[in-house]
């Protein structure tokens, strides 16, 4: 409880700041609880810049991204549970070690790729690179394992075949993996900086944490307008881990003792 408080405090103080004057916000001592708590700073949110714009942009590249994920890391992991090839644990060996490249060094090769194909500063650019992920698959496959075999053998001798088991009967008894794989990739998304600022150049296709950095400079350093806009792009995320945090936990220690 306690640790759990301390860790909530800096999201609650920027909320109080965020309803305090500048005055308010500067008076010695600090004030931890505004005096007398307004809107006005997140009406000159909104004034200042288009945070309705940027939140829909994020959101769009948050769920589309998010349906990918789990689109693709599903259907891989069931070929790597599911189906009998030659180097089948090599090639998931292969996937895994992906994941120790940080993606700083993958920067460059993304970005002259979308350039190729001429998808900078649009929604493709900032979705389809990020359309697959290893975490994903290992995820998927890990919670797959806990699937009993008779399950497939009953279905495929029911003449079902591997699209109707994977729709029908294998990604609805997953539903705890799939939501924490859905939350982990929104989340990861709608926080992303570098990709955006590297591939976006107009006001209109800014995503949340690139257009807040505009009120930095917009009205000086009015600490109650930014931290009112933080809150604001806040909101999304921690609405979405609020309401999915027990089947992210779930789906986090499914197959946790089966490898």
């Amino acid at each position: 409880m306690f640790i759990g408080a301390l860790l909530a405090f800096p999201i609650l103080y920027g909320l109080s700041m965020s309803l305090m004057s500048d005055a308010l916000i500067a008076s010695y001592p600090p004030k931890i609880i505004p005096v007398m708590p307004n809107l006005d700073n997140y009406y000159k949110v909104f004034e200042t810049v288009p945070i309705l714009r940027f939140v829909i942009n994020s959101l769009l590249v948050s769920v589309a991204v998010m349906l990918m994920q789990v689109l693709t890391s599903s259907l891989a992991a069931y070929g790597f549970v599911f189906f009998n090839f030659k180097y089948k644990k090599l090639l998931f060996m292969g996937v895994l070690a992906t994941m120790m490249i940080p993606s700083e060094a993958t920067l460059i090769s993304n970005y002259l790729n979308v350039t190729a194909l001429k998808m900078l500063n649009s929604y493709p650019g900032l979705i389809l690179p990020f359309a697959a992920s290893a975490m994903g698959v290992f995820m998927m496959r890990q919670s797959y394992l806990t699937t009993p075999k008779e399950l497939k053998e009953a279905a495929t001798v029911d003449g079902c075949g591997d699209l109707r088991f994977y729709a029908t009967i294998l990604m609805p008894i997953s539903m705890p993996a799939v939501g924490a794989l859905a939350i982990f990739t929104f989340i990861n998304t709608w926080n992303q900086y570098m990709w955006p600022l590297l591939i976006t150049n107009s006001t209109d296709m800014r995503t949340v944490q690139i257009g807040i950095s505009m009120l930095q400079f917009a009205d000086g350093l009015s600490y109650g307008i930014i931290m009112a806009g933080f809150v604001v792009i806040l909101v999304p995320s921690i609405a979405i881990f609020v309401l999915g945090q027990r089947r992210m936990v779930g789906g986090l220690t499914a197959g946790a003792v089966k490898g």
